[in-house]
Order: structure tokens, then C-alpha cells, then sequence
């Protein structure tokens, strides 16, 4: 049999940060020693290589609240984590719940009660918006949203759904069809999954519907006419038999929706017959001041999927939550995962969410969160390469530009801010080619947050 390489999509990549560049290798022959290099070139040649994950940039030794250990003894703040570290690497109280756990019980069939699962959906049932309180857990946020898109199938008799470009709901393959990045959805992914429509998502920075800026860029949400609202009125009302909106309630470029959106695509999905789905799984549990990112708009969906920090950066483990009155599929088997009710990987999340709660991490969001803002904002008065800065809690983003006046993406210079922060001691992403993403664990400090901007800001003055 022959094989052959699929050819590399030059489409747009919202993921971003990819491990192509040429850049990558100079730094990696600067910045790591040779067991470093040996260690990254043995695990190149036993993984199968794939966008953003293999090969890799750096080996890791060590992890431990907001920091990660490099082999060389090196330390970054991790402002990236992907959102799997709410609670900090390692949290003491967590690793000695998981402990004592597999003590006490370390497996349960599934046609078994297991506590520590029940209780686990009773205090997802009871932080959850509004009336959702059934649930069913998966080991990873992609099967959490395949989950999902079964309920509201077996719920509305439909099967279509609707969901936005540049969305990432997971790698499964009902998760890439609802995704809307290259990266997830071409070469090997296709074909995907029939009656996966997609639509423009909101952006209001770069708004392709043209409302007014203001002297700095920012847009004048006074002139907003909801038009990225009125395209879900638009395709729900030609298709006709959607069954579900798939959508991230916060979108981690990051991108926050326009005043009054979600409420807006809350009643349009009930005007058509269409459930609501959000995908919180990197937002979800406290990442962006409040426990869930829709409940800054008070609107509750239909059915959410949460995931990454619910294992407390240790565990895999995802949810999907969903109203009472959608238990309708109870004569098919559409999660039964082996370790879906595993007491163990609940243990973790249940005690996860305690810390969250013990510890105030929630408030500890916003108050950082709004104290980057602040020094972000000043940072953007200083240096004309920032566009836009925005965010939410502790998802923030830093757009960088060539160009205030027509908002050319600086793809080079947000690189170059990457590897020169890693040098210092930062570690985060890059989405969308110029975005600077900052994720950082629900813990981090007023005092760290600020060394981090400062890491940032020098590194952004310093040019390409």
C-alpha cells in the first residue's frame, strides 16, 4: 500500500502558533542544550507528527502552580495551559483527593452507582445556569460536544446544526465538522459529518459588516446593528430543521460578543425550533470572572459542555450538561464510556471545582482580570503596534498591528513578542497570527500578572 503526504492548507489558521517556522528552529538551537534537543528529537520520531503539537518546542521536567520546569531548570509563568489549570499545576489538595480515592475505590463498571460520579453531577447540576441539572461525563471535550449534538438530535428529530467559522469544539469527527478552523477540518478530517452549517462569527474589532470605530479603532458598539446576530435569524430560517447552535459563549482568540448577542441568539434559536449549545470547555468553571462566561449575559443554554480544568489539570474528564426535559434518548447508548463514571477522574472534578470555591478563584479572576485590562490599556496608549486589547477575567488578548488606521495583522512582530517573553520567563499563545493570548491558571497574583505585562511590553517596543 502507498502512502503519500496530504498537502498543507495555506488557508488562514486561527489556532495560530504553529511549529513551521523557521523562527522556532533558531530559537530552539539558541535556547536548548543537547539533552533538550535529544529529548525533542526523541519524541518526534515516536509520535505522529501533527499542527501545534509534534514536534514540539521545549521539553518539560516540572510543573507546579503557575510555573513549568523546563529539563535545563528553566522556569515560565504558563499564561497558556491550554485551560487545563484553573487551580494551578499540582494543587496539594487535589493530588492527596486522588490519592485517596484510588485507596478507597479506583474503578467502577459503568452499569455500576458510583458516589463520587453522583456527586459529582449533583454539584455540576447546582453551579450549572438556570435549571440544567442532567448529565452525562466523557473523557475529553470532544466527546462531550458529540454528546450534545445526539441529545438535541434525539430531542428536536432534526439532525443539522449550525455553528461559527473559526470555532474550535474539538478533534473528534462530529467535533471537527462543527469546528470552523483549516486546521481541524481539512486533509485527513474530511469528509465531515453531513449538515454541519457554519456562519460569520461576532468579532467586533474586525466587525466585516462594517459599523463605526472610534480614533483608536475600537468599535462604537452604540452603531452595532447585530448583523452577525441576524445571519443565525437568517440561515436558521432558510435551513429550517436545525437541530442545534453550537457556539463558544466567549471566543478564545479571545473575542467577546456585542452587548445583548447572546440574548438576541437565545431568542432567535427558540423562534426556530433550534437548542442552544455552549461549549465552555476552556471557559467554563471560572476563567473569565464568573463561573461560566454566559453568565455574564444571564442567558442560560439549553444544553453545556465543560471539560479541561474539570480534572484539575491532572485528570481527564468533561461533562455535558443538559434541561431535564431533554433526557428523551434513553433507549439508545450514545456516550457509554468506559470511564464515564470512573470515581477516580469525579473525584477530581468534584474536589477541582471545591478549591475553585474554597479558594475564591472565581473572584480572584475578575480582579486580576480587570487589573490587566487597566495596565493593557496603558500599554495600547504607549505603543501604536497594539490595535486592540480586550478580554474578560482571565482570558485577555493583545492584537497586534501594523497599521491602527486599516488594522493590518502583524503576524511577525507577535512572533517575535512570543519567543523573546519565553526568554524572560513567559510562556502563552498566539491566535489568529497576531493575537497575543493570555490564559493564565485562576491563581495567578495581582503582582505576577503584572511582571508578565511588563515581559510583554518590552518585548512588543522592542519590534520585529
Amino acid at each position: 500500500m502507498s502512502t503519500r503526504a496530504l498537502p498543507a492548507s495555506n488557508v488562514a489558521q486561527s489556532e495560530s502558533d504553529t511549529n513551521l517556522t523557521d523562527r522556532r528552529r533558531v530559537w530552539q538551537e539558541r535556547a536548548l542544550d543537547a539533552n533538550a534537543r535529544a529529548l525533542l528529537a526523541r519524541d518526534s520520531a515516536a509520535f505522529v507528527h501533527q499542527s501545534v503539537s509534534t514536534p514540539c518546542l521545549n521539553a518539560i521536567a516540572k510543573a507546579e502552580g503557575i510555573w513549568i520546569e523546563d529539563v535545563q531548570g528553566r522556569r515560565y509563568m504558563d499564561f497558556h495551559g491550554n485551560n487545563a489549570h484553573h487551580i494551578g499545576y499540582g494543587h496539594p489538595r487535589l493530588k492527596q483527593a486522588i490519592a485517596a480515592q484510588m485507596d478507597a475505590l479506583p474503578f467502577a463498571p459503568r452499569r455500576y452507582a458510583c458516589e463520587t460520579a453522583v456527586e459529582l453531577a449533583e454539584k455540576l447540576a447546582s453551579i450549572s445556569p438556570a435549571d440544567l441539572s442532567k448529565v452525562l461525563l466523557t473523557t475529553g471535550g470532544s466527546d462531550a460536544i458529540e454528546v450534545a449534538i445526539k441529545l438535541a438530535r434525539a430531542a428536536t428529530g432534526r439532525f443539522k446544526t449550525l455553528s461559527f467559522w473559526d470555532a474550535f469544539h474539538g478533534a473528534g469527527t462530529g467535533a471537527s465538522a462543527l469546528s470552523g478552523e483549516a486546521l481541524f477540518r481539512a486533509g485527513p478530517a474530511a469528509p465531515l459529518v453531513a449538515g454541519a452549517q457554519h456562519v460569520a462569527p461576532f468579532a467586533c474589532y474586525r466587525c466585516p459588516y462594517g459599523h463605526a470605530c472610534d480614533e483608536h479603532g475600537a468599535p462604537k458598539l452604540e452603531a452595532c446593528n447585530m448583523a452577525c446576530a441576524n445571519m443565525v435569524d437568517y440561515v436558521l430560517a432558510r435551513e429550517g430543521d436545525v437541530a442545534a447552535v453550537i457556539a463558544e459563549p466567549a471566543r478564545c482568540v479571545p473575542y467577546l460578543p456585542p452587548p445583548g448577542y447572546w440574548r438576541r441568539l437565545q431568542e432567535i434559536c427558540r423562534r426556530h425550533g433550534a437548542l442552544l449549545v455552549f461549549d465552555e470547555i476552556p471557559t467554563g468553571l471560572g476563567k473569565t470572572g464568573k463561573m461560566f462566561a454566559c453568565d455574564h449575559d444571564g442567558v442560560a443554554p439549553d444544553i453545556l459542555v465543560m471539560g479541561k480544568a474539570l480534572g484539575g489539570g491532572i485528570l481527564p474528564i468533561a461533562a455535558c450538561i443538559a434541561r431535564p426535559d431533554l433526557d428523551v434518548a434513553g433507549d439508545w447508548a450514545f456516550g457509554h464510556y468506559t470511564h464515564e463514571k470512573n470515581p477516580v477522574t469525579t473525584r477530581a472534578a468534584l474536589t477541582t471545582i471545591q478549591i475553585i470555591e474554597d479558594e475564591g478563584l472565581v473572584e480572584n479572576a475578575a480582579r486580576v482580570g480587570a487589573l490587566a485590562l487597566e495596565r493593557l490599556d496603558e500599554m495600547k496608549r504607549r505603543l501604536g503596534a497594539i490595535g486592540d486589547v480586550r478580554g474578560c477575567g482571565l482570558l485577555l488578548g493583545i492584537e497586534l498591528v501594523k497599521s491602527r488606521a486599516d488594522k493590518t495583522p502583524d503576524n511577525e512582530l507577535a512572533e517575535a513578542v512570543l519567543y523573546r517573553a519565553l526568554d524572560r520567563g513567559l510562556s502563552f499563545k498566539t491566535t489568529m497570527g497576531n493575537v497575543l493570548t493570555l490564559t493564565p491558571p485562576l491563581t495567578v497574583t495581582p503582582a505576577q500578572m503584572l511582571d508578565a505585562l511588563a515581559v510583554i511590553e518590552e518585548a512588543i517596543a522592542a519590534g520585529t
